[in-house]
């Protein structure tokens, strides 16, 4: 029997190398006159949001820069940017960079049309006036932002990470242009494809997956896994950069329809404590959180691999292993105990992890001792 679910095309999808230069007519189709474009430091020196605001003025908007941002954006960054587009007044908000500056973009929509605080809209539809019109321009591959309708906004004192998800939160267009891909960092690009690597396995495999979500993410998987190596070992083929940045982006579609599992869960904590930077803790935890489901829904991940596997693993083993291969190929750590990570904090994380809403949605119930028999597994 095929689950019940509900799918609404909310973000019109631009793709195709080039596709950035439309940015200024494509804010004029949305009715613009003054944009604010949210990007961060390092965007803003490769000179990708000199870029974005040349289209949009040619356009004839008036446009307003926000970069004040860092990576996992906090409540401190919304508030700033708030504060920012209280001054300029918007129509319109354009996300350009990483999750970080899409994420974040969003943030300040919720708080400059609804009012009140960042922590006010931790949850699901908690906004109830009007959002302003966004376009988002990812210049990585890796969270996928630009299709869904959730912000990943930290508490600045609280280090506990918000999810923030309203459908008048999700961007009227997603503009996926792969040229803007090829300057990142080596370090970035593993880091955020193991993130999007990571979307499109958990997404197969939670409980409240689709029938079309279940596309979303098995596509998402070939195009990803068929090109990560490509774009490691050859930064400048525009092909595989293509297919990771789609592929980040149907993950992302994914997620709006199944959302997300443990290896999320379990990664949040290590981000909150020890600073791990999101993309590390999830592939590190990824493999083990495979396993983990394997024992009892080996066959979901079999589906993923087409029934690749080999006759050596059962298909989550063939899977964990692959994703190990992923993670030392891209130099990434696979080992807690490479990150710093202590066994006497095991049992905090744990709890922590066990609370995250993504766990909600694993398909194979999880507790703290569960979480805290991962965190030992990974050290």
């Amino acid at each position: 029997m095929l689950t019940p679910f509900e799918f609404e095309t909310r973000t019109r999808l631009i793709f195709g190398p080039g596709s950035s230069a439309r940015l200024g007519e494509l804010a004029t189709e949305l009715g613009a006159k003054r944009a604010l474009l949210v990007s961060d430091p390092g965007i803003v020196k490769v000179g990708h949001a000199d870029q974005g605001m040349e289209s949009l003025e040619a356009a004839g908007l008036e446009v307003g820069l926000f970069a004040d941002i860092e990576e996992n954006p906090t409540t401190a960054h919304v508030e700033g940017g708030v504060a920012f587009a209280k001054t300029f007044k918007p129509d319109l908000i354009v996300g350009l960079g990483g999750g970080s500056s899409i994420d974040c973009a969003k943030g300040i929509n919720f708080v400059l049309t609804n009012g009140g605080r960042m922590q006010d809209y931790w949850g699901v539809g908690k906004a109830t006036l009007p959002m302003l019109p966004m376009i988002a321009v990812p210049t990585t591959a890796g969270t996928g932002s630009e299709t869904q309708s959730f912000a990943l906004i930290s508490d600045a004192e609280t280090h506990a990470k918000m999810a923030c998800g309203d459908k008048k939160a999700a961007c009227r267009i997603a503009v996926l242009d792969p040229e803007l891909t090829v300057t990142q960092p080596p370090a970035v690009t593993a880091l955020t494809g193991i993130d999007a690597i990571a979307h499109s396995i958990e997404t197969f495999v939670t409980r409240k997956r689709n029938v079309v979500s279940l596309e979303f993410s098995r596509r998402a998987w070939s195009l990803l896994s068929e090109s990560f190596l490509s774009v490691l070992e050859r930064p400048d083929d525009l092909e595989a950069r293509g297919s990771m940045q789609l592929g980040a982006a149907l993950a992302g579609l994914a997620i709006e329809n199944s959302m997300l599992g443990a290896a999320h869960s379990l990664a949040n904590p290590l981000t909150a404590k020890y600073g791990i930077v999101h993309g590390q803790a999830v592939g590190a935890m990824l493999p083990h959180v495979i396993r983990f489901n394997g024992e009892k829904f080996g066959d979901r991940y079999d589906l993923l691999l087409f029934g690749t596997s080999n006759g050596k693993h059962t298909a989550g083993e063939a899977l964990a292993v692959r994703v190990e291969e992923f993670l030392a190929a891209s130099g990434l750590k696979s080992r807690l105990s490479e990150l710093g990570v202590v066994p006497s904090d095991f049992e905090a994380l744990a709890e922590d992890a066990a609370k995250q809403w993504t766990a909600s949605f694993n398909p194979r119930e999880i507790g703290p001792a569960d979480c805290q028999a991962i965190y030992q597994r990974a050290l």
